[in-house]
């Protein structure tokens, strides 16, 4: 048997084993578990409605798009702030949490529709277009800064001890001591993780982000039977109090053009970042594909506009329930880069199990529990991957790095789009607006890149014409 065929890795139409399936399966949801469960945390809405809502939207999005996409779709930090500020007005003061979450689910819904239209554009005039607007010099650093503008948030959790996120109360025990412990479960986690990918083959090199993120929390269990130093968050209380088995708090949507006005807008941000995903897995499915040698072309690029189409419809669905608004990982993408499994029957699992972990409160309570410490390990080898897969888009596309053209948009989008989240937090003031900075990076260099694009007609010489004639 040759070399090329031994490589282990699913393609997205081949099925794992049953057992492997459900282990590929977990790893999904755990690597969607944190920056889901987070969103709903910072924007108020329910978590086992948005974690219900993050599986009934892939499961539609990969059934849409005909099981052809890879892609998980989760809760997007690009709608925090359009939400925040949506829920916090002075139109919706003392209304109900459920009342405020309605208007806005109005605005996710209609969100929706801006990616539908955009992945039916897509279809109409082809990929050649889109690839004028969206480049690898567009993409590429999109890809970076998404990755990049995550690393705050990456080493904040790594660092956290915070035990209960309704009260901010820390792990009890000496601060210094309680810092310290808090850093080595994350290196702990980050470290095996990175072993685990590296070293570990066959079945348990595929599941380096299921068994880092255990040896994290064994870890962090036996800092807390020796040091009283106890990590694992506290349950929410609407979480603990709800018995064994509750189904998700469904609310439903109420028209309000104030949420459309707010959220509606923020679905164009979403855009390059699926542009780029799209690319990420074209590459690394496509690189799978020759290596197992397997002769058939994953076209995975050209369905930029299916893609988008089903984001949209993930977008209706998670909002018509209750859940926030969202795009398709990169976490999931990265994950499956590392462990090579693009398996679509994969993802149609992971989709399921989310489910029901959202009905069964011991569940959703057990993964909440997981330490701050352990996902931060976890995120910085996460969002370090999504940054690193924008600079394969460039290689790939062979980007120029010596033209002036390309220097100028990719050095724009990084500035942008970094500086935008360290120096004011996430969202640039621009004329009295807060524009998330990775759609403001974004939006800035696809125009940027259209103009310098144009080029006015060169004056034919004298000798030129007679050489035609």
């Amino acid at each position: 048997m040759s070399k090329k065929n031994q490589v282990i890795g699913y393609l997205p139409d081949e099925r794992p084993p049953f057992i492997k399936l459900v282990l590929y399966a977990i790893q999904q949801v755990i690597v969607m578990f944190p920056a889901t469960v987070t969103v709903a945390l910072l924007t108020g809405f329910h978590i086992s409605t948005t974690i219900f809502a993050s599986g009934l939207a892939t499961l539609c999005f990969l059934l849409i798009t005909g099981k052809k996409l890879p892609l998980y779709y989760g809760s997007s930090f690009a709608y925090l702030a359009a939400i925040g500020s949506l829920m916090a007005s002075e139109a919706l003061a003392g209304a109900s949490l459920d009342d405020k979450i309605a208007v806005a689910q109005f605005g996710i819904i209609m969100s929706g529709f801006v990616s539908i239209i955009a992945g039916l554009i897509v279809n109409k005039f082809g990929k050649n277009a889109v690839e004028k607007a969206l480049p690898a010099t567009v993409t590429g650093p999109i890809a970076m800064i998404i990755g990049l503008t995550l690393a705050g948030n990456a080493l904040s959790d790594a660092t956290s001890s915070i035990v209960n996120a309704e009260t901010g109360a820390v792990a009890a025990g000496d601060p210094q001591l309680v810092a310290n412990m808090t850093l080595l479960v994350a290196l702990i986690t980050l470290i095996s993780t990175i072993l685990f990918s590296v070293y570990l083959k066959g079945v348990l090199g595929q599941l380096p982000l299921l068994l880092g993120p255990i040896v994290g929390c064994i870890a962090a269990f036996i800092i807390s039977l020796t040091t009283d130093v106890n990590l694992f968050k506290q349950v929410p209380s609407d979480v603990a109090n709800a018995g064994v088995f509750a189904l998700p708090h469904i609310t439903l949507p109420k028209p309000s053009w104030m949420a459309v006005a707010a959220i509606m807008p923020v679905a164009l941000a979403t855009i390059p970042e699926s542009t780029a995903h799209v690319y990420q897995l074209d590459i690394y499915i496509n690189d799978l594909a020759k290596k197992k040698g397997v002769q058939k072309r994953y076209d995975i690029e050209n369905k930029l506009g299916l893609n988008l189409i089903g984001d949209g419809v993930g977008d209706m669905i998670a909002g018509a329930i209750g859940g926030p608004g969202g795009t398709n990982y990169g976490e999931n993408i990265s994950a499956m880069a590392i462990t090579r499994v693009f398996s679509i029957p994969v993802l149609i699992g992971a989709a399921i199990i989310a489910m029901i972990i959202s009905c069964f409160t011991p569940l959703v309570g057990a993964i909440y529990s997981i330490p701050n410490a352990v996902i931060g390990g976890l995120e910085i080898f996460l969002f370090g991957a999504i940054a690193a897969q924008g600079v394969a888009i460039m290689i790939d596309k062979q980007v120029d790095m010596f033209s002036s053209k390309n220097i100028a948009v990719i050095a724009t989008i990084m500035i942008i789009g970094l500086g935008g989240q360290y120096a004011f937090g996430g969202n640039i003031p621009f004329f009295g607006m807060e524009v998330p900075c990775v759609a403001g990076a974004a939006i800035f260099g696809i125009l940027l890149n259209l103009l310098l694009s144009i080029r006015p007609k060169r004056k034919q010489s004298a000798n030129e014409k007679s050489a035609e004639e």
